[in-house]
């Protein structure tokens, strides 16, 4: 192994040399092929090396790459807001262009606090979130965030924001079964704002399916209306945290379309720039500008790159394509066939325990017992064996946390580029297949699970 200077994730690991991407595909350097099954980090929404989109990267980069926010606008910006906000049927005509959906959601949070301070209301300040969410590696978006692996090194700087239990249908936190519960996941955010004060809550913040902290966990029928209807009934904003989900991962433009309930801002990325550029967003309804444009007439947040006009081209060229290529109504088709090949593997599979997704976005979760629904010890690691053996045979998969607190369970995540095609989610669903029939030979071999 060569000597590095670059801080990598493990930094006594030794990956791979990436040479170049084609479609859903990567390659490294010694020429090893691997189908790229998560779109990277749930991101490569359109796949890899896509030619219209490197075209507009070397003609916005001949014109101007840089220009700063507080001195100038610039065309392409100004285009992907009004985009964007086509995209949401005008009901978020306002955008402010990050950098990462971690400054995503933490803008959102700022602006939250803000339009409260604007309408004479500066006591709510507090941010309520859920157990086993992630809304971003800042220390802000990390203090809403009920990742525990991320969260407990910094724990004695975090706020404690998470308060409410997740939509776990799988793991119910009550030992209950829908629609016997009566949502008492959602009804939980009622109990949580009277014992704060609905006086000191600005907003709550979901995700609209939650992805790392839960391996793709989408709730109940009726859950996300019972939320709006709880934090309009106590004046609190209501943020939908759509950094994975959005720009069409789940066959709607927002996740959160699907439940047909309007947020008041939505903190989005990833797909956004679908990995060939850095850009983020926080959508704005004109409940929540209208105080702030007639009062302060100023957001107090920003970035250096925020609304750069290579960021904005590309990202603007990533929708034309998504939208050129119809690929948001395609992916119900695709879903439908990915799930029933996914399936079929739960039934020869002892250590899958739940199959759950919506769009091209699915999450499986092991355990060692299938019936009774029991864990493997953590000790185990059985999620980062799976994530590299798969990747050893040519599957890239993305390591999750499940659990009923979140930290005690395995899950990956499969979601591929929206272009993918039937024989490549063949193809991926067969070495998934390999890769979970040699990790449980080996865990009968050492006695963990029966053989």
């Amino acid at each position: 192994m060569r000597h590095s200077h670059l801080i990598k994730p493990l930094l006594n690991e030794d990956y791979p040399m990436i040479a170049y991407g084609r479609g859903v595909f990567l390659y490294d350097v010694e020429g090893n092929k691997y189908l790229d099954g998560s779109s990277g980090a749930v991101t490569c929404l359109i796949g890899h090396g896509v030619q219209e989109i490197i075209e507009t990267m070397h003609e916005q980069a001949k014109k101007v790459s840089f220009v700063y926010r507080s001195q100038f606008t610039n065309e392409p910006a100004e285009k992907l807001a009004e985009t964007l906000s086509n995209w949401t049927n005008g009901q978020f005509p306002w955008t402010f262009f990050v950098n990462s959906g971690s400054e995503a959601t933490e803008t959102a949070m700022k602006i939250a606090i803000q339009y409260w301070q604007e309408v004479g209301k500066p006591t709510k300040t507090h941010i309520i979130s859920r157990y086993m969410s992630y809304h971003g590696i800042t220390m802000g978006s990390l203090s809403l965030s009920g990742h525990t692996e991320r969260r407990f090194r910094f724990s004695s700087l975090l706020e404690a924001n998470p308060a409410v239990s997740p939509p776990y249908c799988y793991r119910c936190p009550f030992d209950k079964t829908y629609p016997d519960c009566q949502l008492m996941c959602a009804n939980e955010l009622e109990r949580v704002i009277k014992r704060t004060g609905s006086d000191h809550i600005a907003a709550f913040i979901a995700e609209p399916i939650v992805g790392a902290a839960g391996g793709v966990i989408i709730p109940p029928k009726g859950y996300y209306q019972r939320i709006r209807e709880i934090c309009d009934r106590h004046e609190i904003l209501f943020i939908a945290d759509e950094v994975m989900t959005g720009i069409g991962r789940t066959g709607k433009n927002f996740a959160l379309e699907h439940w047909l309930v309007q947020p008041d801002m939505i903190a989005t990325g990833k797909g956004l720039g679908a990995g060939y550029t850095p850009i983020a967003a926080t959508l704005v309804s004109p409940k929540v500008m209208f105080p702030i444009l007639k009062g302060s007439g100023s957001i107090m947040s920003g970035h250096t790159y925020s609304a750069n006009p290579q960021s904005a081209a590309i990202s603007l060229a990533v929708l034309d394509y998504i939208e050129k290529h119809q690929l948001i109504q395609q992916v119900k088709e695709k879903s439908q066939f990915l799930e029933q090949e996914l399936l079929k593997l739960k039934g020869y599979h002892p250590m899958i325990g739940d199959i759950r997704g919506l769009g091209l976005f699915f999450g499986i979760e092991f355990v060692s017992d299938q019936l009774n629904k029991i864990p493997f010890r953590k000790e185990l690691n059985i999620t980062s064996l799976i994530v590299k053996k798969a990747q050893k045979k040519g599957l890239l998969v993305y390591p999750s946390q499940t659990g009923i607190e979140g930290d005690c369970g395995d899950a990956v995540i499969i979601a591929p580029p929206l272009t993918i095609e039937e024989e490549e989610m063949k193809e991926l669903v067969t070495i998934f297949d390999k890769t979970l029939s040699e990790i449980e030979r080996e865990l009968q071999i050492a006695e963990i699970i029966p053989s």
